[in-house]
């Protein structure tokens, strides 16, 4: 059994217990890792994970993260459809273009799950767009992790 078949799933959720790293901040720029993980393996290695899988793994990041139960999990499935709308439609992809993908579903899902938990009246927009452009910054180090975990021992 290849291990990418369950350090796929585990990274998933380890990405997401990074909530509960005590870091003491005033305004939230942590990125959302275990969707960053998912949308990595997703686009690096798109056959490790089945198509129902961001449903349980949404649902443990919202158990770690606080969210509204259920956000992540609706958000998460949404996101790896767009990813699956665009790999039919795109005929090759590089790099930059996941990069753009993942930068874009990171965003959309940010940004509804500030609608989804926090009142409009919430002065929040420039701390998410933060998050954004930190969790954008970030994707190319979450793509080279999960290439890295993806490597087999046999073809080195």
């Amino acid at each position: 059994m290849p291990r990418s078949i369950w350090l796929a799933p585990l990274s998933v959720v380890l990405g997401s217990m990074t909530t509960l790293l005590p870091i003491v901040t005033t305004v939230p720029f942590l990125p959302p890792f275990g969707l960053m993980m998912l949308l990595g393996w997703r686009l690096v290695r798109g056959d490790v994970m089945k198509v129902w899988m961001p449903v349980p793994l949404g649902f443990v990041d919202d158990m770690f993260s606080g969210q509204p139960l259920g956000s992540a999990m609706v958000l998460w499935s949404l996101a790896t459809l767009m990813v699956d709308v665009l790999d039919t439609r795109l005929v090759w992809r590089d790099f930059w273009q996941d990069w753009l993908i993942a930068s874009g579903a990171i965003g959309m899902v940010l940004i509804l799950g500030r609608l989804i938990a926090s009142p409009f009246s919430a002065h929040v927009d420039s701390a998410l767009l933060l998050q954004i452009v930190v969790s954008a910054a970030l994707y190319p180090i979450i793509a080279r992790f999960c290439a890295w975990l993806d490597r087999d021992k046999k073809r080195q």
